[in-house]
């Protein structure tokens, strides 16, 4: 199995045990706001099923409705199917364990960042501890540090540092060392202060105050 291939392999993995957790969440925490800024878990759980379910002609009218505004664009695609009910959500996106959509030229690992870091953005708040292995964070650390503009947002450049998984062998960069599991470093990277405090090294303090800002 060749590199691509086993990230599409991964991606329906962890498509899949998301949609598990998914399965146990009450309607009260559907209704959470999300770590993602103005999503509940309900629209975020939208997002993902629309990323990969929308049909051209659809994803077409999105962008001209959101004025070609990539942020916009996704909103306006995750409110039309933010009308559907949690458990239809769930079905579907779990039945699309195995879609192949990714933005043009981004690759599988854009459609893998998608699905680790919103279920962390669904997880966190609920206070749910998310039973994974760490490996899947690889190519997501490493896509997130590319800086391609990706879920919504072009991130902005952060701190110069070592950044270092500590359950995985993965390391990028040079300067003062900031190390935590590849879980907070992916979700701090990706814009969510949540768990920045999960992280430490010389170089956590900066890194902290850019997530914040």
């Amino acid at each position: 199995m060749d590199g691509t291939a086993r990230l599409w392999t991964t991606i329906a993995a962890e498509r899949t045990a998301f949609a598990d957790l998914l399965d146990t969440l009450t309607p009260a925490q559907w209704a959470t706001p999300s770590l993602c800024p103005a999503w509940t878990v309900h629209a975020v759980v939208a997002h993902l099923v629309s990323a990969q379910d929308a049909g051209v002609g659809a994803k077409l009218a999105a962008a001209v409705r959101g004025r070609g505004v990539p942020s916009r664009v996704t909103e306006v695609l995750a409110e039309q199917y933010a009308v559907r009910s949690a458990a239809e959500l769930v079905s579907r996106f779990r039945a699309l364990a195995d879609a192949r959509f990714a933005p043009p030229g981004m690759g599988p690992r854009a459609p893998l960042t998608d699905v680790m870091v919103h279920r962390l953005d669904v997880a966190v708040p609920l206070g749910l501890v998310v039973d994974r292995p760490p490996d899947a964070w690889g190519p997501v650390l490493d896509f997130l540090v590319s800086r391609t503009p990706m879920l919504g947002v072009l991130r902005r450049g952060f701190p110069q540092a070592t950044y270092r998984a500590t359950d995985l062998g993965w390391q990028h960069g040079s300067g003062p060392e900031v190390h935590g599991p590849a879980a907070a470093l992916g979700s701090v990277l990706a814009g969510r202060p949540a768990l920045a405090g999960w992280l430490g090294g010389p170089g956590v303090d900066a890194v902290r105050t850019w997530v914040e800002a």
